[in-house]
């Protein structure tokens, strides 16, 4: 009897190992692809109705599930903060827009990422494509996050083919890394091909009895709009340069991601492989992308901002070529492949993200029911505050003014400064013979809601009417008052915004022309800490070099002004 006591301990004991793992017998974890791509539109795909052809994702997504009621966050680093974390940007504190390419911020190195909990899980990790989640530090770098390899770019955006990346007029450099190095031999070639043939390598590579998670997040559709000659020449057609441009940059992403799937199905993966598939945002009218029929777009929280294309492709599905209407949201990511990797976290109940496997694979009720997108208070200027957006539109609950968004069931509340509400109709980008008549300024204010001027309070109910037409808030202020109260709630759960202001220090010209970390990983101690002599003669002669860097800085970017200035006279 002790001895199968004992027996019946050590299968325990292998069962629930150190870190949250858990391996359950005969289950080897699933090698997982993600792949993200930047700014795809919510019609800029084959199976939404799209003119631009992209048979494979077509095919993977038919032959998988579909996630038409999916959404992300309305710009880059809020949606991959998220996806990276399984948290709201109300508890990273990364609130206000993106990180920009000169901004000391970045992921909060003390909160855990999707690939550092995977690597615990016993998974191999690599990243190829855009990271902006910041790079101040070298801490912050995807290789120090988890990424046991980084082939990429550190900042938003950049060229396709030199990878010389711009923060305004001001700061420009070379933006492309191979760890923590930058890769100047790898300059010229077209960044979704070069990422896909990297992916390629990983895979040839990899020993396969270890699981593998692939992060694919491709630059492309982001501006510049860039495409090699054979994508732009299927569609020399389409007479609107910039969706012509665009459309291209999608077939070459719909060619990437058939090459991998290939490269799985080749090297002995497929079988036991998940791929995850996502815009990181609506697209920009603007540069080419296509939301209808949904409202707004890049940047805004109407549903063109944020409800996002999306499905998943993978033998291990119990149910195939489906649609799913399971409410699910970029920050679920986190919790769902921790499970499907067999990791359980000690303590889920800082994340925001739920496990959606099972209503994704096998169609069981989704554990969410709700989404906040977002509370940002930065867009509230210090010191800006109309009374009556909390006394009368908040019903003393909330202030109207703040911008934020949140759905709960059906229903969709945006207050504030929400962006953008426009409808843009496919064929009727400016630029080309399908503009409609009267030119730009015609089209720019097409669908133009008088409805936005001077309103702070918009609830819709997305089920029933998707396209955001209904403004019910005045219809149903009992609903209001119930996602009002939602929003306060979650905001006495905030941590403060992190919005610090760029650093001049940043200037890729200081650092060889590159975008690369510029704070060191130690910070200077206090004056009043004991040091020996040649501590405090380091620490002199770096005081002395960040004044002398910190004045180049500062005339590059009165230079700049200046010469800017001179085209106006």
């Amino acid at each position: 009897m002790d001895v199968l006591v004992l027996g019946f301990c050590l299968v325990l004991g292998l069962l629930h190992t150190t870190e949250g793992k858990i391996l359950r017998p005969g289950r080897v974890p699933p090698h997982i692809v993600f792949v993200m791509v930047d700014d795809q539109g919510f019609n800029d795909i084959g199976y939404h109705g799209s003119e631009i052809h992209t048979p494979v994702l077509d095919q993977l997504a038919g032959e998988g599930v579909k996630l038409e009621n999916y959404y992300v966050q309305p710009i880059c680093s809020p949606s991959r903060s998220q996806l990276m974390t399984g948290r709201y940007q109300i508890h990273t504190g990364l609130q206000h827009s993106i990180i920009r390419a000169r901004q000391p911020l970045c992921l909060p190195p003390d909160i855990p990422t999707l690939p550092e909990r995977l690597r615990q899980a016993g998974y191999s990790t690599h990243m190829v494509g855009k990271w902006h989640l910041g790079f101040c530090r070298p801490e912050c770098l995807p290789t120090s996050r988890g990424f046991q390899s980084f082939l990429g770019s550190l900042t938003g955006s950049g060229d396709h083919f030199n990878f010389q990346s711009c923060d305004g007029t001001e700061a420009c450099g070379f933006d492309l890394h191979d760890g923590d190095r930058p890769a100047w031999e790898l300059s010229g070639n077209y960044s979704t091909r070069l990422y896909t043939e990297r992916v390629k390598e990983i895979l040839r590579h990899h020993d396969q009895r270890k699981p593998l998670f692939l992060y694919v997040a491709l630059q492309a559709v982001h501006t510049p709009l860039q495409a090699p000659g054979h994508l732009l020449r299927r569609y020399q057609t389409l007479g609107n340069r910039p969706r012509r441009h665009y459309a291209a940059m999608v077939s070459g992403v719909d060619e990437s991601v058939g090459e991998i799937v290939s490269e799985l199905r080749g090297r002995g993966y497929y079988n036991n492989s998940v791929l995850i598939y996502s815009s990181d945002n609506g697209g920009q009218p603007l540069s080419g992308g296509c939301n209808w029929p949904l409202r707004g777009g890049k940047g805004s929280y109407w549903e063109g901002g944020v409800r996002a294309v999306g499905f998943v492709h993978s033998p291990l599905l119990k149910r195939k070529g489906v649609v799913s209407q399971a409410l699910i949201h970029v920050s679920d990511w986190y919790p769902t492949l921790l499970s499907l990797a067999g990791h359980r976290e000690s303590d889920s109940s800082h994340l925001d993200g739920q496990d959606v496997w099972g209503a994704i694979s096998s169609g069981l009720p989704c554990p969410r029911t709700e989404i906040l997108f977002n509370i940002d208070p930065v867009s509230r200027r210090h010191g800006e505050v109309d009374p009556r957006l909390l006394t009368i539109n908040g019903f003393g609950i909330w202030d109207t003014g703040v911008r934020a968004a949140i759905r709960v069931g059906d229903w969709k509340l945006l207050t504030g400064n929400v962006g953008d509400g426009d409808w843009f109709p496919p064929q009727t980008m400016p630029g080309g013979p399908q503009t409609m008549p009267g030119g730009p300024q015609q089209w720019q204010s097409m669908e133009k809601r008088r409805d936005q001027r001077g309103k702070s309070v918009y609830l819709f109910n997305v089920t029933a009417d998707p396209y955001e037409r209904a403004d019910l808030a005045e219809a149903r202020p009992e609903v209001v008052k119930m996602l009002l109260t939602r929003l306060a709630e979650y905001n006495r759960t905030a941590v403060s915004p992190r919005n610090p202001p760029d650093d001049p220090m940043a200037d890729p010209q200081l650092h060889g022309g590159v975008w690369t970390p510029w704070l060191g990983q130690e910070e200077t101690r206090d004056e009043g800490d004991d040091e020996e002599p040649d501590s405090i003669n380091r620490k002199a002669r770096s005081k002395s070099t960040c004044k002398v860097c910190k004045l180049r800085a500062l005339f590059k970017k009165v230079g700049t002004r200046m010469q800017r200035a001179t085209l106006f006279l």
